[in-house]
């Protein structure tokens, strides 16, 4: 009668490489995959600052836009991944890094939703939008206001149009992914009494569906659930 060989330092050595595997790939890339035997999907955690063109400076949580973009690619081409949840608490950063970001999302095939946790400010909202199905937390926050820039800027008429345009194309994204009205975006950026010194919006979860911005008030469990609903749907036709 043969004797089966187990040995509980081999299992546990086997449980720890998985585990340490998957931390690795949490640092590298913000996100992990994960496999419930029915679909298997990508996490991806965009918080912190926006980084585009510049660095940011160091102890400074970011999300660096060309690790994102590349990554963005791999999980579309990807036959074993099914769908991709965007985790969003990200105070907002580089305008041009951020609307990239989005444009790449609306543009994937696959079912994508986003769930802003904590907070989806200023380039985060388009960021927000550009999933097929967007959830907010209730105590989440969205700030809504103008494109801003810092350092010297020169004050001819060409820069202003520039803004100006920048802020067409982000209203136009915004309102082409949701539920929003250019009208109400455009008031919800100019108005001059919510923000101190400044101009602009903060509005909460329940805020943010009620303009349209987001589709709904959930949680993660409210998320993943309409992200299998939409594997699975997609997996029919």
């Amino acid at each position: 009668m043969s004797e089966q060989n187990t040995n509980p330092n081999a299992d546990q050595s086997t449980e720890q490489t998985a585990q340490n595997e998957t931390l690795e790939e949490i640092e590298k890339s913000g996100g992990v995959r994960t496999d419930n035997g029915s679909e298997t999907i990508q996490c991806l955690s965009i918080i912190g600052q926006i980084e585009g063109h510049y660095f940011l400076p160091e102890g400074q949580k970011a999300t660096k836009y060309e690790h994102i973009i590349p990554l963005l690619v791999s999980i579309e081409e990807d036959n074993e991944t099914d769908g991709l949840l965007i985790v969003l608490n990200t105070m907002g950063g580089d305008v041009e890094a951020g609307l990239a970001l989005a444009e790449m999302i609306a543009s994937m095939r696959k079912p994508t939703v986003s769930l802003v946790l904590g907070g989806g400010h200023s380039i985060g909202v388009p960021l927000a939008t550009s999933a097929k199905r967007s959830f907010i937390v209730p105590s989440a926050t969205m700030t809504v206001h103008p494109v801003r820039i810092n350092g010297l800027v020169v004050g001819v008429p060409q820069t202003f149009h520039y803004f100006n345009e920048m802020q067409k194309r982000i209203i136009g994204f915004i309102c082409d992914h949701s539920k929003a009205d250019p009208e109400q975006i455009r008031e919800l950026m100019m108005r001059p009494d919510e923000i101190a010194t400044d101009v602009g919006s903060i509005i909460d979860g329940d805020e943010a569906v009620k303009y349209g911005i987001i589709d709904n008030v959930g949680g993660l469990s409210d998320a993943l659930d309409a992200l299998r609903q939409m594997i699975r749907e997609n997996k029919k036709q």
